[in-house]
């Protein structure tokens, strides 16, 4: 899997008319700028256990899994409720999964409530999934952008054609 490399070793040294074979590593002067070889590894989930009561907001860039009671808003990349979890508040994701109970606005690139699911609020979407046995009370809203949280655009457009008065 991984192969030393023979620059380090004590030896003969390499001229500069030996081809080299395949396999040798090249080692390039140092720079005082590091660049990684491989991608930083995704961190693992935050969890909240089921005893664990918070008041207030959550912000993460990475994934999050409530099992717990939550009363604010949520912000992350992936956001799992929890079959016993509780949130009041908005919820914000790119993946939202929602197996819990949710008092509160839902947005999500993907959302997906699943037969244990218990929402109260409006679902802002992309793409939804709804599985049979789950329990939604709002309205469900097609976006493009649905993390977009800017002004809002206008469902009907204003009346045209009427000119202002001058006088």
């Amino acid at each position: 899997m991984f192969s030393k490399s023979r620059i380090n070793e004590p030896g003969p040294k390499k001229t500069g008319g030996e081809e080299k074979k395949a396999g040798d590593m090249v080692q390039s002067p140092p720079t005082g700028d590091f660049a990684p070889a491989a991608p930083k590894a995704k961190p693992p989930a935050s969890s909240l256990s089921e005893d664990l009561v918070i008041t207030g907001n959550l912000k993460t860039t990475g994934d999050i899994q409530i099992e717990g009671t939550v009363e604010g808003d949520i912000r992350a990349h992936l956001l799992t409720v929890g079959e016993g979890a509780t949130v009041k508040g908005e919820c914000v994701a790119d993946d939202v999964v929602v197996n819990g109970r949710v008092v509160g606005r839902v947005r999500g690139l993907k959302v997906r409530l699943t037969s244990t699911a218990r929402v109260e609020g409006d679902i802002i979407h992309k793409t939804i999934a709804i599985e049979s046995g789950a329990h939604f009370e709002g309205s469900v809203q097609r976006q493009d952008d649905p993390l977009q949280t800017g002004a809002k655009k206008p469902l009907t457009p204003p009346p045209a054609g009427k000119a202002a008065d001058k006088g």
